[in-house]
């Protein structure tokens, strides 16, 4: 970790950290900067800030009920149990992350995010045409969820739904390629879609694979302004799937 002032950090990827960002109180506060009086617009953004991640908790808990009802009355569809923990593995961990430094807030990075991180409540729940073993599905499912974890304990906190500035980490899972988790994700998805397949699962995965691969061009994109993250891009060729992609 390379300091660069007392209370402004890089951490041991370059990405810029904040002692105050975890902290919403000491984030209003420091965006005046006099005796601690929160400006209007700081309220604003603290108040969407928040709404937004009680709607996520909101809608993550609907899906979770209607997932853990189905999983009882088939407690054998262990993958159906699976994409739920993927779903708090992508969403739940989420709502307790960092606030960024740079969000991007454009129109095509809104919906190839949020399309992205909520397609979990379009998937048809019920059972589907197995084109692999339960146990193989799930298998795949739990090496993606091993994999995203690796790559979240990799960020710590900096990591959330919107293509952001939280800092460039290249310890850990981003060694290997600039964005692990979607391989994660990949691979947690083929594990629920080969086991569970049909038209409309069809329909979702795919497009969600096409609104994470906007997701990343939209951060390739955001952090290319920054200079360490440009010259991590020089170290790290592959963006996803070492080799590939």
């Amino acid at each position: 970790m390379t300091k660069t002032t007392p209370s402004r950090e890089f951490d041991g990827a370059g990405r810029l950290q904040d002692d105050t960002m975890g902290d919403p109180a000491a984030t209003l506060a420091r965006a005046d900067g006099v005796n601690g009086v929160i400006p209007a617009g700081g309220m604003r953004e603290a108040s969407i800030e928040i709404l937004a991640r009680c709607a996520a908790a909101l809608m993550l808990s609907i899906f979770t009920y209607a997932a853990i009802r189905q999983w009882l009355a088939a407690p054998t569809r262990i993958t159906l149990l699976l994409l739920v923990v993927g779903a708090f593995m992508t969403l739940g961990l989420s709502l307790f992350a960092r606030v960024p430094i740079k969000r991007d807030w454009t129109p095509f990075a809104f919906i190839c995010s949020v399309g992205g991180t909520f397609y979990f409540l379009a998937v048809r729940l019920s059972p589907g045409v197995q084109l692999i073993p339960e146990v193989a599905g799930a298998s795949l499912q739990l090496l993606g969820i091993f994999w995203q974890l690796f790559a979240k304990v990799s960020l710590s906190r900096s990591f959330g739904i919107l293509p952001a500035n939280r800092g460039v980490v290249s310890r850990g899972a981003y060694r290997f390629v600039r964005h692990p988790m979607y391989f994660g994700y990949f691979v947690t998805d083929i594990g629920f879609l080969l086991a569970n397949f049909g038209i409309q699962n069809v329909i979702v995965y795919g497009c969600q694979f096409a609104l994470q691969v906007g997701r990343i061009v939209r951060e390739e994109r955001l952090l290319s302004d920054d200079e360490q993250y440009r010259a991590y891009r020089g170290k790290v060729r592959f963006q996803v799937i070492p080799g590939v992609f």
